[in-house]
């Protein structure tokens, strides 16, 4: 076995080809770190943001029992559980595959609103943007709201036109990103799943253990979806430099999972939102370990370019999840599926319906799969 530096580059060559779809590490050198007053966090060379890659973090510490699920983080922006709010509708193209589109809230504020109640990303991505928020992992916020949508198309969706006087939602979700994006010039700031083993403590970034627990609350969650454009690199706005000319540097690079919709069923290999979004058939079913003496977990894959399947947790970061889930309180766990309405998720289909669960037993599901990560052994 080759010892030495020689052995690291050869495993850092490596590690970048693997990744080099979502890296652009060919083009990168893994010494290179960003250059301070060269330009904004949006505007970087591949090296500048495989640099910051590495000494990113997807955790920090936070008082479990104390967060407020219900109302979820309080960052700029945020709304009250079922606020009502009004806009006005905004002809933007908006990417993707589910029910979505802009609304202006004066004075300046142009939202993306989800909604649609046979749209399980309206339920699922409230609540696992807010389970992992109170366990402490970078993520987008969702908030669950009343909207009025003036000038406005009945199903933005599927036409623009005709425009009504307004438009009522009665259920609809406004996301949030409270951080700054860190991105290529001229590409999409995003990470793969894949590329966390770039990550380096000894500079500052997530430690192992710290990778491993975000890897399993993701099979908790059966984030099957998770190709590269459903994360993306990003920067605590406290933790932006800018200098006289207005450059930007950021002091605390941050891996953000924020595109977490189809969550909360079963993933599968064509990412039908009826199996793989906030359906309790599924989800209460499939198990956290698919071999349980390996820790390799459950999490099938689909054809959607994603960045990780079924990964394999060690000790140090099963026993980090543990206990922060074990810190969940029973009313943080059923308000988890009331401020989501996991209970009331509507189906397009009446032959779907009995995919649905009560609330108790949505939470009786929790139970079941977060004692199968606590009473539970990796190996070392």
């Amino acid at each position: 076995m080759p010892a030495g530096p020689a052995a690291a580059a050869v495993v850092l060559a490596v590690a970048a080809l693997q990744v080099a779809e979502v890296t652009w590490s060919d083009e990168a050198e893994s010494k290179a770190s960003p250059r301070p007053g060269a330009h904004a966090l949006k505007d970087l060379t591949p090296a500048e943001r495989l640099a910051y890659l590495r000494r990113a973090q997807i955790w920090h510490r936070v008082d479990v029992a104390s967060m407020d699920i219900r109302r979820g983080p309080q960052v700029p922006g945020a709304f009250e559980p079922m606020q009502a709010v009004t806009c006005r509708f905004h002809d933007k193209k908006m990417t993707g595959a589910t029910p979505k589109f802009a609304c202006a809230i004066p004075p300046d504020d142009v939202a993306k609103v989800k909604y649609r109640t046979s749209n399980g990303e309206v339920y699922a991505g409230v609540a696992t943007t807010r389970l992992f928020w109170a366990l402490g992992f970078a993520t987008d916020a969702e908030y669950p709201v009343r909207l009025t949508c003036l000038d406005c198309p009945e199903d933005p969706w599927r036409s623009k036109d005709p425009r009504l006087p307004q438009v009522v939602f009665e259920r609809a979700v406004i996301e949030r990103h409270p951080d700054v994006e860190i991105a290529v010039a001229g590409k999409e700031s995003l990470w793969g799943w894949n590329e966390l083993d770039l990550v380096d403590e000894r500079l500052g970034g997530a430690s192992r253990a710290q990778l491993d627990a975000a890897r399993l609350v993701a099979a908790f969650v059966q984030h099957g979806d998770n190709k590269a454009v459903q994360q993306h690199l990003g920067c605590a706005p406290e933790a932006v430099r800018r200098d006289a000319a207005g450059d930007e540097t950021c002091d605390e690079p941050l891996l953000v999972v924020h595109d977490v919709g189809a969550t909360f069923g079963r993933a599968s290999l064509l990412n039908a939102g009826t199996v793989g979004t906030a359906n309790y058939h599924e989800w209460s079913r499939v198990p956290i370990w698919k071999d349980p003496a390996r820790c390799e977990t459950d999490l099938g894959a689909n054809f959607t370019h994603p960045t990780m399947k079924n990964p394999v947790i060690g000790e140090a970061g099963r026993r980090m999840l543990a206990d922060l889930m074990a810190a969940l309180t029973e009313d943080q766990i059923r308000a988890l599926f009331e401020i989501s309405d996991m209970p009331d998720r509507g189906w397009k289909e009446p032959k779907d319906r009995d995919r649905d669960g009560t609330l108790d037993q949505w939470v009786a599901a929790f139970h079941a799969k977060r004692d199968q990560i606590v009473n539970h052994t990796c190996p070392q």
